[in-house]
């Protein structure tokens, strides 16, 4: 299984098209792909302003056309009502993966974050967005933390961008396709 990781859509249909677009270019290299998405996926909550192209609506049918290919967690401008409209698979706030003899702890990040860690081990991943800025890092107990950034509102001189998870191989990348880091756990 691979899969494409993507945070914070806002709302923004135009993000979410040009999301997409690289979706069905991610899946062109072959396997099984599922779009892994981090939460906020409709509304822009009261610290971001709109994003361009403002449309939760239109979000929303855009990506029930892949539903059978989506997996979300919720994020802290998710609310109760809209998942009620949600045809793809909508977990509650966290999901675990396995990645070899790693664990993958697939959360939003407004809950759990460096600052209020989950008790993984040494080797093993924190994935989050909420922060809207990419990163890795390794804490001082060997725990990975792993962000994919924003889709429409990117924050600190960050890129649009997503990334992808193929084998133990993490990727960020741009909407576009340019390859912005990657590692291997």
């Amino acid at each position: 299984m691979k899969y494409m990781i993507a945070s914070d859509l806002h709302g923004s249909s135009l993000y979410t098209d040009f999301l997409l677009e690289a979706f069905r270019r991610e899946k062109e290299d072959g396997g099984r792909w599922m779009l892994l998405l981090l939460g906020d996926l409709l509304y822009h909550g009261p610290r971001n302003d709109l994003p361009e192209a403002y449309d939760p609506g239109k979000v929303n049918r855009t990506l029930s056309v892949y539903a059978d290919e989506i997996i979300c967690v919720r994020g802290n401008c998710d609310a109760e009502v809209d998942l009620m409209v949600m045809p793809y698979l909508f977990m509650t706030d966290s999901l675990m993966l396995e990645s070899g003899d790693h664990w993958i702890l697939a959360t939003h990040g407004h809950v759990r974050n460096e600052g209020n860690m989950p008790p993984l081990r040494p080797g093993d991943v924190l994935l989050h967005g909420h922060t809207h800025v990419p990163s890795w890092k390794k804490t001082e107990k060997g725990v990975w933390i792993l962000n994919p950034g924003s889709v429409s509102i990117p924050k600190e001189g960050s890129w649009h961008g997503y990334m992808t998870l193929s084998g133990q191989t993490f990727t960020w990348k741009e909407l576009t396709g340019s390859i912005r880091h990657r590692m291997s756990l």
